[in-house]
């Protein structure tokens, strides 16, 4: 590890935040309803940042900052490229979304979109409790005000309040989970926190408190269950571009202090933390499957699926460690890693056509609402129609690929209790398939309840495409992905 570089370390997050504010100026002056100028300096800013992260990861070093309370690693830059080019997508659905809306009188989702995204840099490179700490509240805070963005609708109003109590609520269970590992280690550096640790000379009792309660926090972040009564809310009564900003790129950031605090920090315990994680998949899977199947609307289906998504991501945790062996480890967390990824790339697809079929005065949001999209539009039914595959685990989507090498990892541990765990898993995922290809019967086989023409800007419709591409391309080939994915873990677990 190459350490004492602190400005290299932090060129992407010192980048970000004048931009943000650059743009934040600029959009003073901007009169267009769509505003032109705001939205394509953002764009430049993100792909920028982009092409410098995938840079910066290729290099393959490791090299701390600020003390060792700052790390860019090839984990963490891919993380941080994937998370910006979700960002992107993101704004280029929205756009025409937001502005029907009368969400654009200002630049507040361009920016407030931007200090998200520092939050997610923030929370990816830290390797010190406050750190991460500060980077989940940037995210969060920004996050509660772009769900409250269209101040008139009260369903909005009322999903940001409840975000918001919520939310603190998760906060303070990760911050007091902190404030006992520190009790017990007397350090709030990661790499530290690991030494004392593996080295004995902590308290087991205070130790194990701290553990509880960081899980806890983390659960909420992830939105598994039982911390999952946010997600259904947030993502039916946001509107569904700041749904997009809250489900997309964060998961990244998520599975990011998964990574940190659990494996970087608190390995020696994986006996204690993996066992609850192990409640925490099983009970996501289980209700986020059986409660998604009766959701007629489609926003509300997608959360549920969301929680059990998250259940089965919680499972590349609980296989990373058996018995204190870490040999499957670095199979297990890269399989984790290559879930998040695809997970959101699909997510994107997803919301995207939800956007472009939305228009003013109309939320596509109801299941019944695609009833006949493939007469209306092939192209749009397609895409989505590979998105529920996808998330339904069929082959050759990427989709499929994920669920198996997560499969792959639990079963290479030999442990009976992980192949019982697989077992369930495929069992619930069988049973999720079934709202999945609800909605794909519904665009195929029901005759169309709208009759409005589909109107969209052509840079959605051109990167809609590529996004079902992309989906179906990782399918066929996904070891580029993969081997990426596990490269960028090794070394992490030792």
């Amino acid at each position: 590890m190459i350490d004492n570089i602190s400005w290299v370390v932090a060129y992407p997050e010192i980048l970000l935040l004048i931009m943000a504010c650059v743009i934040a100026l600029v959009d003073l002056g901007v009169k267009s309803p769509l505003r032109g100028a705001t939205y394509a300096l953002s764009l430049l800013t993100l792909g920028s940042l982009a092409i410098l992260l995938a840079m910066y990861a290729r290099t393959g070093q490791t090299v701390a900052g600020f003390g060792g309370m700052v790390v860019t690693d090839p984990m963490g830059s891919w993380l941080k490229c994937f998370a910006t080019l979700a960002m992107m997508a993101t704004l280029v659905y929205g756009r025409a979304y937001a502005a029907s809306r009368d969400m654009m009188r200002g630049g507040e989702l361009f920016t407030l979109s931007l200090f998200s995204l520092l939050g997610i840099y923030v929370m990816i490179s830290g390797h010190n409790f406050l750190v991460i700490y500060l980077g989940l509240e940037m995210l969060t805070l920004s996050s509660y005000a772009l769900v409250a963005l269209r101040r008139d609708d009260g369903r909005a109003t009322e999903a940001a309040m409840k975000y918001f109590v919520l939310g603190a609520l998760a906060s303070g269970f990760l911050l007091y989970g902190m404030s006992m590992l520190y009790g017990a280690t007397g350090s709030l550096d990661i790499a530290k926190v690991m030494q004392v640790i593996s080295a004995g000379g902590h308290n087991k009792q205070v130790l194990m408190l701290g553990v509880v309660f960081i899980v806890s926090g983390l659960a909420f972040k992830l939105g598994a269950v039982p911390f999952h009564m946010w997600i259904p809310d947030i993502y039916h009564g946001a509107p569904t571009v700041v749904t997009l900003l809250v489900g997309g790129a964060p998961k990244l950031a998520a599975f990011a202090i998964v990574m940190r605090l659990m494996v970087e920090g608190l390995l020696p315990l994986a006996a204690d933390w993996q066992q609850m994680m192990a409640v925490l998949a099983v009970g996501s899977l289980a209700v986020g499957n059986l409660a998604a199947i009766a959701q007629t609307n489609l926003k509300r289906m997608l959360a549920f699926s969301t929680i059990s998504q998250m259940g089965f991501l919680l499972l590349a945790f609980v296989s990373g460690t058996a018995a204190g062996d870490h040999t499957n480890a670095t199979n297990a967390y890269s399989g984790g890693m290559f879930y998040a990824i695809t997970y959101v790339l699909t997510t994107l697809g997803t919301f995207g056509v939800i956007m472009v079929l939305s228009r003013e005065g109309f939320e596509s949001e109801e299941v019944q609402d695609l009833a006949g999209l493939n007469q209306r539009s092939p192209a749009l039914a397609g895409i989505m129609a590979i998105c529920m595959f996808s998330l339904a685990g069929i082959p050759p989507l990427v989709g499929f690929y994920a669920k198996l090498s997560v499969l792959q990892g639990m079963l290479a541990s030999g442990s009976s209790g992980m192949i019982q765990l697989a077992v369930f898993a495929v069992l619930m995922s069988l049973i999720g398939a079934f709202y999945y290809l609800r909605v794909v019967k519904v665009m195929y086989f029901d005759a169309p309840v709208q009759t409005a023409p589909i109107e969209a800007p052509t840079e959605a419709r051109v990167l809609l495409s590529v996004n079902g591409l992309m989906i179906l391309a990782l399918g066929l080939v996904p070891g580029g992905l993969m081997a990426l994915c596990a490269d960028a873990i090794t070394g992490m677990v030792r």
